[in-house]
């Protein structure tokens, strides 16, 4: 993990980790974080990508829900020690504090806090309108509602996430890529609708879909699930992609 550089600033009812790289940024990048919250590993990949060059942001979207960092970790940690009986145990609990995140209307208002952040960066030296979205697992979701509901994004990266069900693909003006771990049923499964509704809206969509990975293959905080090599094959066609459609926009 690398040295924390950059700073917590607060929106308007919730808070965001900003990461600025050295010089005038080619671009900003909103890094939406897993069902943990703002974690420390969220907050590396927001650094890692201002090294790129990139103005990063990583708004605290769970807080508001009662899941902040600090309940994050601990569920996270719990979640990966435990084992499958303890693990079957530990649902109840999961269920209990992730309640307020699953109640209609969170949604709308996690995509409106989502749109401040874009608002904060559309002003910002050296972004001129170059904004992407990233964001894995929970945050894979709302990358997708984001890119559907603000056409101010210019690209759109969703790690192991699905669309509400909600999303309006025609919305989508911007180019979407996928990442999934093969080992990860649901969301391969229900990838092939995905796919389709992509298609009929005329969306610039691409999956990579990486062999032997499972869920969060990303995390290099999470030791049961990640996958470095599928992890730096993402993290080289992310950057490239952002190159391109972001940073040339």
């Amino acid at each position: 993990m690398s040295e924390r550089h950059g700073e917590q600033i607060d929106f308007d009812g919730f808070s965001g980790y900003v990461s600025r790289p050295d010089g005038d940024p080619k671009g900003a990048l909103i890094v939406i974080h897993e069902i943990w919250g703002l974690v420390d590993h969220i907050k590396d990949v927001a650094d890692r990508f201002a090294a790129q060059g990139y103005l990063a942001v990583a708004p605290d979207i769970l807080s508001h829900g009662g899941i902040t960092p600090e309940v994050g970790d601990e569920l996270q940690r719990l979640r990966e020690s435990a084992d499958e009986e303890e693990r079957t145990r530990l649902q109840p609990l999961m269920r209990e504090k992730m309640a307020p995140v699953n109640e209609p209307g969170y949604g709308s208002w996690a995509v409106g806090a989502l749109q401040q952040v874009v608002d904060w960066l559309e002003p910002q030296p050296g972004v001129d309108g170059r904004i992407g979205v990233i964001g894995f697992c929970f945050g894979g979701s709302y990358a997708f509602a984001l890119a559907a509901n603000d056409e101010r994004i210019k690209a759109a990266a969703p790690f192991y996430g699905a669309p509400p069900q909600s999303t309006d693909y025609a919305g989508i003006r911007c180019p979407v890529r996928a990442f999934y771990g093969r080992n990860d049923p649901r969301l391969i499964d229900g990838l092939p609708e995905v796919e389709r509704g992509m298609k009929e809206a005329g969306v610039d969509f691409e999956a990579k879909v990486y062999e032997g990975a499972g869920h969060a293959f990303f995390n290099d905080a999470n030791s049961h699930a990640y996958d470095a090599d599928a992890a730096a094959d993402a993290w080289q066609r992310v950057l490239a992609f952002f190159d391109e459609a972001v940073a040339k926009a």
